[in-house]
């Protein structure tokens, strides 16, 4: 198994436990949080999948998929939402949790599965050589691709499993 194997494995991962927490979903249950505080599984998702995209369009030195207008319109506009196309979810306190409201799973699922193609266009043409290249100066010790990596994975894994128990206590509910 190469490295590239490996990293498409792990985030493929990250897809299938995506799906399983959103297909088949209303938009209400999409936007359920259990108290005022807590995150909803569309901003769970929303938020993995901007996560993977502003790192991996850095890493690879591409434009992100969320303000790409490939299909004639991007999915910063698709979705709608009121914060600048930059936002990432980083930060965001419980309003701004709260307007992340997704008119279906498909929406959701649609442009992580894009980002997820892009992730898999990356790093098959990485090699164990490669994630030690310094992608990020800003900490102490700089980060190296393959810490990047491993970054985005975990937290996406972590933010997955959060919108499946989610899932989990809407449909026991």
């Amino acid at each position: 198994m190469t490295i590239a194997d490996l990293l498409a494995d792990a985030f493929g991962r990250v897809r299938a436990t995506v799906h399983e927490a959103v297909d088949g979903l209303t938009p209400g249950q999409l936007a359920f949080r259990p108290e005022s505080g807590a995150n909803s599984i569309a901003w769970l998702v929303w938020h993995l999948a901007r996560i993977q995209d502003d790192h991996i369009a850095d890493v690879a030195g591409t434009g992100q998929v969320w303000t790409s207008a490939r299909g004639g319109t991007s999915w910063a506009d698709r979705f709608g939402l009121p914060f600048a196309a930059s936002a990432t979810g980083y930060g965001h306190g419980t309003e701004a949790v709260a307007a992340v409201q997704v008119e279906s799973g498909e929406l959701l699922t649609g442009y992580y599965d894009e980002v997820h193609e892009e992730t898999l266009r990356y790093v098959r043409g990485l090699s164990e050589d490669d994630l030690d290249r310094i992608v990020d100066k800003a900490w102490d010790p700089p980060v190296t691709l393959g810490v990047r990596l491993v970054s985005v994975i975990s937290d996406d894994l972590q933010h997955a499993g959060q919108a499946a128990y989610l899932r989990g206590l809407i449909e026991r509910g």
